[in-house]
């Protein structure tokens, strides 16, 4: 099980700790916020990018693949009705080639965490079209 906390701080702040951690959220000002901190449906998309990493890295980790450098570029399309949900969402993989890096074991690990490891995927999936790419700087 899962549990956080998150206290209104007035306007349209609030205050939430995850695993210790203490994050801000804020709207910006023409919705009543301050802009002290990001919207919640942004988060989602870095929940998104972090577990999916965090299993790319690990896959590449054990296939001993030498990563020097990894970024992921995450873009969510909302649609027009309230609830304003995301559409699409877009993760483009960005690895700097090094020396002996195999596409097609960053294509494998990239897919063992779409199809079968990052559970953000699985959930955003069922509301949403994922896309994918990968791109070598």
């Amino acid at each position: 099980m899962h549990e956080i906390s998150c206290a209104w701080k007035g306007d349209m702040a609030f205050s939430a700790r995850v695993n210790g951690h203490e994050i801000t959220l804020d709207a910006e000002e023409a919705f009543g916020g301050k802009d002290t901190g990001p919207r919640p449906k942004p988060l989602l998309l870095v929940a998104l990018a972090g577990c999916s990493g965090m299993d790319v890295v690990s896959i590449l980790k054990k296939m001993r693949e030498p990563v020097t450098w990894f970024n992921m570029r995450v873009e969510g399309d909302l649609g027009e009705e309230h609830p304003k949900t995301y559409r699409t969402i877009r993760i483009v993989y960005e690895f700097k080639a090094s020396d002996g890096l195999k596409d097609e074991n960053v294509r494998k690990a990239i897919d063992l965490s779409r199809e079968r490891y990052c559970g953000v995927n699985a959930m955003l999936g069922k509301s949403a079209t994922m896309e994918f790419a990968v791109s070598y700087l």
